[in-house]
């Protein structure tokens, strides 16, 4: 698919500030400027990425009334119910408030809903389990921000309830809960609004214990990665601080998964939390209940962890199965259909899908057609969607302009959930189309491919390469630099390496790099020796069987204009 370049404007004064400021490489503060870090202190606390630099919790609205209604359940000896989502942030955030109250000796039970059987979120029937188990207080995280009845009747019910929640909020509105700890509520200050749930749960930690322990940053890490919220601000620093403690766990579950998953001994990246770790952990509330995932992080037991383990492995095969019968019948649907195929929001839908994979569908349309994608799964007259977006195109005010024909919805900017009857599916497909008409322009609909800086290949080096890699992790907000580098000469005819890889020289005159593309084979009859292209790519370390050279990892090939 064509992509459209969008090459970062450069700011050569402030670029020579920071750098001269720091004593750091030009093209690192030019990276740092890209990220909306524009000054010295902004970029020394990103390139430190200390923990000191956490900010202050209590900055958080409601957190004072949070942990002095906890103090008291302590002084009380009364017993607390955490209700978690099902995902691995829900899951992590589970497990982290789980071991911050058994330091405190805090009598403590877990339930994380079903997601077939219960949903998302609190649901009505809460309120009974929790008065049944003699609950008198209950924390919800990763989801609450909304459940307005579900609240009302646990209150009803004479149970307190905080609500520790990332999403967004409805509105001005909030849940009559006793403190709702959430930086996107309109009331509150805190200077940094894209925690995920388990980063909310290491601002509580840090607020009652006065540190986060070091040994619990692996949790924080691995659900604030999986999240993909912005590896920004204090996110970067959970995730710089948190990968290592991934490495060494002492957590017989994590070391289990690792183990599991083959990938025990090598040093953490984001990469393996998105593709490796977080699909494990997820599989288990997508097929089944997600209790298998947060017994998995909470054991203490090294033979029941590797079972738990090899369970969650077994649930992730079944769901890459289950996932790749949907995605086949959803995208033979849409070539059969050129209707819909044509319609700027593709809405797809099928009696029977397993609602567990629904979200990952979504996402493997967007990634074939560049629009924004809702996969709904109907069952008796009633269908459960996931929706995936694209840039510049806001799902959650998208699926408020269709609340009407909506029984409920949630989520993000690039992801949501949502629940309709079936007879409502052709009405909401017309009203998110007729959305997009408004508020999405069709250059929207071309990729685009940001580039941080166009550089000569004369500047590449090992030690450019192994500057960068101080801005590690990488990942959404803080990606890997997109370089670009224009009329470079190929020095050798295109090899195709495996099925769909490409490698081959280039040169600018004075320096010549080998190029690696994988799945670009299509762009082998591009690549003509001795002819000219225009390369967009990241820096990385070829070191197989040899010394180690810099190699650029494409991104894209265009030809010159």
């Amino acid at each position: 698919m064509t992509k459209r370049w969008i090459i970062q404007p450069q700011d050569p004064p402030l670029q020579k500030n920071i750098s001269d400021a720091l004593g750091i490489h030009p093209i690192i503060s030019q990276l740092l400027i890209n990220r909306q870090i524009t000054s010295v202190t902004q970029a020394k606390i990103f390139l430190s990425a200390d923990m000191a630099s956490l900010n202050n919790p209590f900055l958080l609205t409601d957190m004072d009334r949070a942990v002095a209604r906890i103090e008291q359940a302590q002084k009380k000896s009364e017993k607390i119910l955490i209700y978690g989502d099902y995902d691995v942030d829900g899951v992590t955030s589970s497990a982290l408030l789980r071991r911050l109250f058994n330091r405190l000796g805090i009598q403590t039970i877990n339930y994380i809903p079903h997601r077939m059987e219960e949903g998302y979120g609190l649901n009505q029937e809460v309120a009974q389990f929790a008065k049944s188990q003699g609950i008198h207080l209950l924390i919800t995280v990763d989801c609450g921000i909304n459940a307005f009845g579900p609240i009302e009747a646990i209150n009803a019910a004479g149970i307190d309830v905080i609500v520790i929640d990332h999403h967004e909020p409805d509105g001005m509105k909030l849940p009559p809960a006793w403190a709702v700890i959430n930086p996107k509520r309109a009331d509150c200050l805190y200077p940094f609004k894209n925690l995920s749930a388990v980063g909310l749960v290491a601002k509580l930690m840090q607020a009652i214990l006065g540190h986060i322990p070091l040994e619990d940053l692996d949790l924080v890490a691995l659900g604030t990665v999986a999240d993909m919220v912005p590896l920004l601000g204090e996110n970067r620093i959970f995730g710089k601080n948190g990968l290592p403690f991934i490495e060494t766990t002492n957590k017989p579950g994590l070391r289990a998964l690792l183990e599991v998953a083959k990938i025990s001994g090598k040093k953490m990246k984001p990469y393996y939390i998105g593709f490796i770790l977080g699909p494990r952990l997820n599989a288990a509330g997508r097929m089944d209940s997600a209790t298998v995932s947060l017994d998995l992080l909470l054991s203490e037991n090294p033979a029941d962890a590797y079972a738990l383990a090899c369970s969650l492995e077994a649930h992730n095969q079944t769901r890459q199965k289950m996932q790749s019968e949907v995605v086949e019948e959803a995208l033979s649907m849409i070539e059969a259909d050129e209707t819909l195929k044509a319609q700027d929001i593709i809405v797809v839908h099928k009696q029977g899908w397993h609602k567990g994979v629904l979200g990952i569908v979504a996402s493997r349309i967007v990634d074939k057609y560049y629009r924004p994608t809702v996969v709904i799964s109907v069952e008796d007259g009633m269908g459960t969607g996931s929706a995936r977006s694209i840039d510049g195109f806001h799902l959650h005010e998208a699926l408020t302009s269709c609340a009407a024909v909506l029984e409920n919805y949630g989520g993000h900017k690039r992801a949501a959930g949502l629940r309709l009857k079936q007879d409502n599916i052709e009405v909401f497909r017309q009203a998110m189309n007729d959305f997009a008409h408004q508020v999405l322009p069709q250059e929207k609909f071309i990729p685009t491919l940001e580039i941080d800086c166009a550089i000569p290949l004369s500047v590449i080096d090992l030690n450019l390469v192994e500057i960068i890699a101080s801005l590690e992790p990488h990942g959404e907000g803080n990606p890997a630099p997109v370089f670009c580098s224009r009329n470079l000469t190929v020095k050798s005819p295109p090899s195709l390496l495996g099925k769909d890889t490409i490698k081959f020289w280039v040169s600018d005159g004075v320096k010549t790099i080998s190029a690696v593309g994988f799945g670009m084979g299509s762009f082998k009859d591009m690549v003509k020796l001795g002819g000219q292209v225009d390369l967009a790519y990241t820096l990385s370390i070829d070191d197989w069987n040899k010394a180690p050279a810099v190699q650029l990892m494409l991104k894209d090939i265009k030809q010159p204009v």
